[in-house]
């Protein structure tokens, strides 16, 4: 273990940041990097348990107790070696991976766990400022082509893993840069798209080729894939987005988050949206409806767009303080939490239900809310019913739509496949070979799991690329 004391003798020590009144005036990364002295401190409190249960907390059993030990021991080019054994860009991952390995840090059980997610992100940055991370070119060819459809970090991964492992990969993206959400979805303050850039390079090294603004299913038919390639993974995610449909939703002035999202990420790559349907939060009252990560990356956004007030809304009912360690413990706790961009500013409302949209010359001005209760039915289920308050008047320039995804968009691409969909609308198909009903076609990330984390992505790209090299390595030569 780190050190045998470590845990008694030192305090867990959370990350410094600019202070939220001068982080909202950019879009630059605000987390301060802590001192490799800090970092081999906060290493030092692992107790290398003998069940390390922060191995099953993380999605892709980072190797956490042995790479905290190596931080302390300062063997940090080892300890990038052991985690990128298990993780790819530990850089996303450090950056806005919500840490469910540090719920289920036994030192959790009084509220005081290890500081994994900071010092998986200080291994990285250090592995990058030293020049440890290179690209591992395998020599050895297998002629054997992979078509990725979709560049996220399913994608990225599962196309990094084939590359390593000797084949010829091709991915395509039908956006003008690489990084699906990644790119797109998630603001630069919590992720500068840099990073990406380095892996994009890496990867290119390692064999990996690109073709951006190319949608698979329209500019290029899944026919002509099948027929060019050996095996094909689907890995685009679930950007089908929850709708509202209530009286109103065809005012102007109301957005799905993602579009509102995207732009911003655009603007920081140097695109200009004037004249071209272009949504701002400056000046406006915002409203984000839905309480999540997508709605929190709203409310960040709209702060440093200059918006004259933000609220965000939640139908769920608000929740405790503090979880039950006991009834939790190791797993992901329901409990408050305030994000940094909740932070910098915003009016939350909990158990509230919008009703309806009211505007004026066609521009919404208003939501009429409706407060609701959560009761538990005959069968133990939680159920909501509208209570009988009056309704509740919000003014409104703009409105967000952040509640969440529901399946992938990829329609033309799944008819002309003929791949089976599950209920929920995504991509059938199981953990063990990730293969579809389709012969040589795979899929990976959250067209096949859903709306999920980026640490869910990288896993299943990762293990998907293991089970398309299998079937590669197995077809017999013709």
């Amino acid at each position: 273990m780190a050190k045998a004391t470590g845990f008694l003798e030192i305090d867990r020590e959370e990350t410094k940041s600019i202070l939220p009144e001068d982080r909202v005036k950019n879009f630059k990364e605000f987390i301060l990097p802590s001192s490799t002295k800090k970092v081999s401190e906060q290493a030092s409190r692992c107790m290398d348990c003998g069940i390390p249960f922060c191995h099953n907390g993380c999605p892709v059993n980072n190797i956490i107790p042995e790479w905290n030990n190596l931080v302390y021991e300062s063997d940090w080019e080892m300890a990038l070696n052991v985690l990128h054994s298990t993780n790819n860009f530990p850089e996303f991952t450090g950056r806005i991976c919500p840490a469910p390995c540090e719920s289920a840090c036994t030192l959790n059980l009084e509220d005081n766990p290890v500081t994994i997610k900071n010092i998986e992100k200080t291994i990285i940055d250090k592995g990058y400022q030293k020049g440890w991370v290179k690209p591992l070119i395998n020599k050895n060819k297998t002629n054997k082509k992979v078509a990725i459809v979709g560049s996220g970090p399913a994608g990225m991964a599962c196309a990094q893993q084939l590359a390593r492992s000797g084949h010829s990969v091709k991915v395509y993206e039908k956006n003008d840069r690489i990084g699906g959400l990644l790119r797109y979805g998630i603001p630069n303050f919590k992720m500068e798209k840099k990073y990406i850039n380095k892996r994009i390079e890496q990867m290119e090294l390692e064999g990996v080729s690109f073709l951006c603004n190319t949608e698979i299913g329209k500019d290029i038919s899944f026919n002509q894939l099948n027929k060019d390639f050996d095996a094909i993974v689907f890995a685009g995610g679930a950007e089908r987005p929850r709708d509202l449909e209530i009286p109103g939703r065809k005012l102007k002035g109301i957005h799905f988050a993602m579009d509102f999202l995207t732009q911003q990420n655009k603007r920081c790559e140097g695109d200009n949206f004037v004249g071209k349907n272009e949504i701002l939060a400056s000046n406006k009252d915002v409203v984000v409806i839905g309480g999540g990560d997508t709605g929190s990356d709203c409310i960040g956004t709209s702060n440093r767009q200059g918006a004259k007030s933000v609220t965000q809304l939640e139908i769920m009912e608000k929740p405790p303080e503090k979880e039950n360690k006991l009834m939790t413990w190791p797993y992901w706790p329901l409990k408050l939490r305030t994000s940094s961009s909740q932070e910098e500013g915003v009016q939350r409302s909990w158990s509230v239900a919008t009703k309806k949209f009211e505007g004026k010359s066609g521009n919404v001005s208003k939501l009429l809310l409706q407060k609701i209760n959560w009761e538990k039915d005959s069968l133990g289920r939680m159920v909501m019913k509208e209570s009988n308050e009056n309704p509740i008047e919000l003014k409104a320039d703009l409105v967000l739509l952040a509640m969440g995804f529901v399946s992938p968009e990829n329609d033309d691409l799944f008819l002309q496949s003929k791949v089976k969909l599950n209920s929920k609308g995504n991509v059938d198909a199981n953990e063990i070979d990730y293969s579809t009903n389709k012969r040589k076609v795979f899929t990976a990330g959250d067209m096949r799991r859903g709306q999920s984390l980026v640490v869910w992505a990288i896993r299943e790209g990762r293990q998907a690329a293991e089970a398309v090299n299998r079937f590669l390595l197995s077809r017999k030569k013709v």
